[in-house]
C-alpha cells in the first residue's frame, strides 16, 4: 500500500510540473506567414508562403483578383542549405505541362534551376535555403488558373499548387 501511495505522489509531482512548466509558446514561422496572407484588400494581396525541408509548401492554392497587386513572400522553415534543399516559387503561364518545365529546369543548376529565356514562366522568386526568405512583386495576370511549383530538382511532384486569378 506504501508504494501505491508513492508511485501516485510522483505522478502527481511530475504531471504538476510537467503542466505548470515556464515554458513560453514560440510562434511557428508559418504563423506569422498565414496572418500575412490575411492582408489582402483590393489594392494588395499579401501571400505568405512556406516551404520546408520536407519539400512542402504549406499551401496548395493561392487566390487574388486580376490586376491585383501582389506580395509573394516565401520563406524557407527548415534548416538545409540551398545546394541541398532549396526551394523557389515558379508561377507558369496556363496550359504549360509542368513535367516538361520541371525536366528542363534540373538541368539548370548555374541559372538557379530557371531555364534561361524561357516562355513557359509568368513569375518567379530566386532560390533559398533553410531560414531564407524572399519576396516578389507583381500584377496578377489575366482570370484563370496558373501552376505554381519549386523548380530545384525533384521537387515540383510534391511542392506545387494552384494560382487562382478571379
Amino acid at each position: 500500500m506504501k508504494s501505491i501511495k508513492h508511485l501516485l505522489l510522483a505522478v502527481l509531482t511530475f504531471t504538476m510540473i510537467v503542466s505548470c512548466g515556464g515554458q513560453e509558446k514560440k510562434p511557428d514561422a508559418s504563423e506569422n506567414v498565414e496572418k500575412e496572407s490575411e492582408k489582402k484588400s483590393d489594392k494588395v494581396a499579401y501571400i505568405g508562403l512556406t516551404s520546408n525541408d520536407a519539400m512542402k509548401f504549406n499551401k496548395k492554392e493561392i487566390k487574388v483578383k486580376a490586376g491585383q497587386k501582389v506580395k509573394l513572400t516565401l520563406r524557407h522553415i527548415g534548416s538545409l542549405n540551398k545546394m541541398l534543399m532549396g526551394h523557389n516559387v515558379v508561377i507558369l503561364k496556363k496550359g504549360v505541362d509542368a513535367v516538361k518545365f520541371a525536366a528542363l529546369a534540373a538541368a539548370e543548376r548555374e541559372n538557379e534551376y530557371i531555364p534561361k529565356d524561357s516562355q513557359d514562366i509568368l513569375f518567379y522568386t530566386k532560390l533559398i535555403g533553410g531560414g531564407e526568405t524572399t519576396s516578389i512583386e507583381f500584377t496578377a495576370p489575366e482570370a484563370g488558373t496558373y501552376e505554381f511549383l519549386c523548380s530545384f530538382p525533384g521537387h515540383f511532384a510534391m511542392m506545387r499548387g494552384k494560382f487562382i486569378v478571379e
